[in-house]
């Protein structure tokens, strides 16, 4: 590591209820050389006050307003501008918190394997009763597939995963962040990192705690948009989708026909309930899936709500997957 320390930066937007307590924990593991930017999209909530006064305490945290208001653009800004001499940029997000000793980790794990990136697991977790049965849902496969970094697996090299840290120099020589991507910028980025010969290492004992949406509205619009970004990350690299992505994004179609071939059996002919099969086979396994989901965990009685949770996260990322896919090859 250069002698100038490590940039952490923080995309954020409106996150006053979270930051208090991340930057503290951030200040205590961090090296009197290391910076934390805090790019801040236009919060309205008083999260820009709370970064100020933590600047006015220590010279290591610096406010930068972010004027595209997207994360990959305020990212590849804050390495812009304080990314010169450094070479490492650990991404840190406001919605979540960290174990201690995080980026000592992360260096020296980076360090051990000359990766050009390491990914970490994200492990949800939730508060009230909705966030519960949310977070049953995201750390099991009904939610999340099989992804390595959403329900575990071991360290070792992989194609993508949560962005944690990642080298500046192949940062830079790749450019950064796409930054017209409002959403799977890093899964973007991890596609141009590996066809530039960059290697990404997954470190499976250094997870973070990720709080979801607090209700069925913003969880919908958040995997609408989820399922968008991930449709220009195939769109713009000619990529098959995987089959943990596949069988979400037939979800819409299933239940545009399933609500179709219903008033079709109640209006005109009672056999066209047959074409709704698919899709109540998907509530079923949805349901079954988080029942049992939540009983792997050990969940409270609200994380048996999981299957509802994950149809409205595969149903949002399918709209949003085929809206992308659609639209954006005109």
């Amino acid at each position: 590591m250069t002698s100038s320390g490590r940039l952490m930066a923080i995309p954020c937007l409106n996150e006053a209820a979270h930051l208090p307590q991340l930057i503290a924990s951030l200040i205590q593991d961090a090296l009197p050389s290391d910076l934390i930017v805090i790019v801040d999209g236009g919060s309205t909530d008083g999260s820009r006050e709370i970064v100020l006064d933590w600047a006015a305490r220590d010279a290591r945290v610096v406010l930068l307003s972010n004027p595209a208001r997207i994360q990959s653009a305020g990212l590849n800004l804050a390495v812009e501008r304080y990314g010169a001499d450094r070479q490492f940029l650990i991404r840190i997000d406001a919605h979540a918190a960290y174990p201690r000793h995080f980026a000592d980790v992360l260096t020296s794990t980076a360090t051990r394997t000359r990766a050009d990136s390491v990914v970490v697991p994200m492990r949800t977790v939730g508060r009230d009763c909705f966030q519960i049965a949310a977070a049953t849902a995201q750390n099991s496969k009904i939610g999340a597939g099989g992804s390595a970094h959403r329900i575990g697996g071991r360290s070792g090299w992989i194609d993508h995963g949560h962005h944690a840290l990642m080298r500046l120099e192949a940062f830079k020589r790749i450019g950064g962040y796409d930054p017209t991507f409002t959403h799977n910028e890093d899964a973007e980025y991890d596609r141009r990192l590996t066809e530039a010969g960059g290697r990404i290492w997954f470190q499976s004992d250094l997870a973070i705690d990720y709080y979801p949406r607090r209700s069925p509205a913003a969880l919908f619009r958040q995997y609408v948009n989820h399922g968008r970004g991930r449709a220009r990350t195939a769109l713009k690299h000619h990529m098959a989708l995987k089959p943990r992505q596949l069988a979400p994004a037939l979800v819409g179609p299933a239940v545009g026909v399933g609500g179709a071939a219903l008033l079709a059996a109640v209006f005109f002919n009672p056999l066209a309930i047959v074409a709704a099969l698919p899709a109540l086979l998907w509530v079923l396994v949805c349901l079954g899936g988080g029942v049992q989901a939540a009983h792997s965990a050990k969940s409270p009685a609200c994380g048996y709500l999981a299957g509802v949770t994950a149809m409205v996260m595969h149903l949002g990322w399918s709209l949003g997957f085929l809206q992308g896919r659609f639209l954006l090859n005109r």
